[in-house]
């Protein structure tokens, strides 16, 4: 017998240690034989340490109508109004984000005010509408959510901060056929940059 096949035969005995079950470890033979039927039952899957069972998780039913397919909570805020069959294109639009800053801001560096975005205290959407009257626009605003409507045009933008719904400002430059709004972020952390 000579080194080569001795050093085959114990890389075949290591490969079928590696792929026998656990279980049969402890009635393990030397021989191959006693392998050969779990060889041809193990896929890659059963390699390693045998796993244990997790128990299933039954999902936590709540009271209230059961034909409910998802709860509100569930679903998203905005989704009510994405219509992918909407045949309107989408207007160009942009972000700008404003400050208010006074001389001592400026020129003295007295307050804790840098350029940044997490200093602005307003949001500035400019939105180009060409053809497009004042009378036509339809605006919705939502915390997070812009919801524009016109007869040629549709815009829903998810803001990347909240916003102050109730009070804000538009004004429609019909010499540039350009939408403002102007809405004032209300973040979490606001009382640190403004203090």
């Amino acid at each position: 017998m000579d080194l080569d096949s001795v050093s085959q035969f114990s890389s075949l005995q290591a490969l079928a240690k590696l792929l026998a079950d656990p279980q049969e470890e402890d009635n393990e033979d030397n021989d191959l034989g006693s392998h050969s039927s779990t060889v041809s039952a193990v896929g890659p899957g059963n390699i390693g340490p045998a796993k244990k069972a997790e128990p299933t998780v039954t999902p936590d039913v709540k009271s209230g109508n059961s034909k409910d397919i998802w709860n509100t909570e569930e679903v998203p805020e905005g989704s009510e109004f994405d219509d992918i069959w909407d045949p309107r294109e989408q207007p160009e639009y942009e972000i700008l984000f404003k400050q208010q800053v006074g001389a001592e801001d400026i020129f003295l560096g007295m307050s804790r005010k840098d350029p940044s975005t997490a200093c602005c205290e307003d949001m500035l959407i400019k939105i180009k509408l060409p053809d497009t009257r004042s009378s036509d626009i339809t605006l919705d605003i939502q915390d997070k959510i812009l919801d524009l409507r016109t007869p040629k045009k549709k815009l829903l933008l998810h803001l990347p901060h909240p916003v102050d719904s109730k009070n804000g400002k538009a004004c429609f430059i019909s010499e540039k056929e350009t939408l403002e709004v102007t809405l004032r972020m209300e973040r979490e952390f606001d009382f640190i940059n403004f203090a």
